[in-house]
């Protein structure tokens, strides 16, 4: 079992921190589904060579956009040494017939109930060339072979997923395409969901579902099993979950110490335009105000990009982000992947600019942008990045927060993350990557306290209408269909994921309908 390594993420010179967050969680799920006497090793590309001069009788990849080329180079040897070899994931899932051209096997959608139907077909000699999806259900999910994972290289070993998919329907997203003939959101039983925590060693957890929060229900039932275990952990929600009354406060108690957010723009216009109905006439300044008077950390994420985006957007968005005091924020240009509706309204327009997978990397402009040009939005993308983190709008942020204590927690969160990049690079290249992970949970642990509150800060919050849309301005309201709770956030990184998730990943496990980057 292979994960070949994102493109970005395969430079001699540099290893960003964020390819040695999380291990594979899909790839050790299927393996799980093995019989115990199968041999099986998986390797992920992140944070290990692959050894090609193995040979092994069954190959599976995972493939997404910006390691297909990656993946096809490994399919295609190890089948010319007479290997069968499988391929799935968001971009097989998008695009079957190009991936085909380099497997035995296509997977799209989930594997849960197409990967059990492939094992026993494989073993009888009749293997399928394609199997799709369309039986949704986290039942009978065998436990994660986690034993195949390589802890101590990740800087986030205890990554967990405990629902599939997103209850919404962003433009941009990769799900629509992925879930597409059977459910798209669908949760393991509580139950299942605690065995798994309470499965995993130490005190830090993240979760790279899409949306954690997606079913109010279960995740009430999940947070009240969690609480009194002690974790410290890590999610993606919507500017709509937090604002949800009770749902937040719950998380907090069980142990949510940072939530990544999908904010995606500061321009209502935009929102519309992407079907992100979820946050369409939400007050973002009370989403980030929530999150800290709970304590909680703040990884806002933002598009840029959208037809209603100028050259002014970077600017106006970094100085809403840092005087809000977000601790650490992940930018990204809009990237239409194969699949999505973004995609096709772009293909149709012909505003796409090449169908270089290893551009869609969300770093990449691809497409012809509606206010700008493509130079002017890369460009606006790297400022954005560079003015959040310089030192100065760190101390800024930081001196937003009303203790000495939480000034120095906010400072030394988005300082370690971003500013010791070469410091992580070592780690990395040693791998010691978990090394690090006491010092997370340090940092982590700090938070959870909700700061005290000024007599001026209750008044001033009495005299704001709620919901204030001082930020946004007003846009028309919009329900999702069926009045579902939540959104996606729309990022893994991987993680991401998965998108992502995402972000992914989910989410695009770094990618996610969240994107590779």
């Amino acid at each position: 079992m292979i994960l070949p390594a994102l493109t970005e993420a395969t430079s001699p010179f540099f290893r960003p921190i964020k390819y040695s967050l999380f291990p594979p969680l899909g790839l050790a799920t299927l393996a799980g589904y093995l019989d115990p006497d199968d041999e099986v090793t998986l390797t992920d590309e992140h944070v290990q060579r692959v050894d090609t001069s193995d040979e092994p009788d069954l190959v599976v990849i995972q493939v997404y956009i910006t390691s297909a080329r990656r993946s096809y180079e490994l399919a295609d040897l190890y089948r010319a040494r007479g290997a069968y070899v499988c391929l799935g994931g968001l971009h097989v899932t998008s695009l079957p017939n190009e991936a085909s051209a380099h497997a035995d096997t296509v997977f799209l959608g989930p594997g849960e109930d197409t990967w059990p139907r492939f094992l026993a077909d494989f073993r009888a000699g009749r293997p399928a060339p394609r199997y799709e999806s369309t039986e949704r259900t986290l039942a009978a999910l065998p436990p994660i072979r986690r034993d195949l994972i390589a802890r101590e290289r990740y800087l986030v070993p205890n990554s967990i997923v405990v629902s599939r998919g997103c209850p919404h329907v962003c433009d941009f997203c990769y799900k629509e395409a992925f879930f597409e003939g059977g459910k798209s959101f669908y949760t393991q039983t509580v139950d299942a969901a605690l065995a798994e925590i309470d499965r995993l060693p130490g005190r830090h957890l993240y979760f790279l579902d899409d949306h954690l929060f997606g079913n109010a229900r279960f995740a009430s039932a999940l947070f009240d099993g969690m609480r009194g275990m002690g974790r410290l952990w890590q999610a993606a929600g919507t500017v709509q979950a937090v604002l949800r009354p009770g749902l937040l406060e719950k998380a907090v108690e069980s142990g949510l110490r940072s939530l990544f957010v999908g904010f995606e723009t500061i321009n209502a216009a935009n929102l519309t335009e992407q079907r992100k109905w979820q946050n369409i006439d939400r007050d973002y300044d009370a989403v980030v105000r929530r999150l800290h008077d709970n304590g909680v950390m703040v990884n806002g994420s933002f598009v840029f990009g959208m037809d209603e985006d100028d050259p002014g957007v970077f600017d106006r968005t970094v100085e809403w982000a840092v005087g809000q005091g977000i601790e650490t924020a992940t930018f990204h240009i809009l990237t239409p992947y194969p699949g999505t509706r973004l995609y096709d309204r772009m293909a149709k327009a012909g505003r796409l600019l090449h169908s270089d997978w290893s551009g869609y990397d969300t770093r990449t402009v691809v497409f012809k942008p509606a206010k700008m040009t493509p130079r002017q939005l890369e460009d606006g993308y790297q400022r954005a990045y560079r003015d959040f983190y310089r030192w100065g709008s760190i101390l800024r942020g930081a001196a937003t927060k009303p203790t000495l204590r939480a000034k120095a927690r906010h400072a030394a969160y988005a300082g370690g993350w971003k500013k010791f990049e070469p410091a992580w690079d070592l780690v990395i290249r040693a791998k010691r990557a978990g090394r690090a992970l006491p010092i997370l949970e340090a940092v982590l642990s700090g938070f959870g306290a909700r700061p005290a509150r000024t007599a001026d800060s209750i008044g001033e919050e009495r005299c704001v209408p709620a919901p204030s849309r001082s930020r946004l301005g007003r846009a028309r309201r919009w329900a999702s269909p069926g009045g579902s709770p939540g959104g996606s956030p729309g990022e893994r990184s991987r993680g991401a994921s998965r998108s992502g998730g995402r972000r992914p990943v989910p989410a695009d496990q770094g990618a996610h309908p969240r994107g590779d980057g």
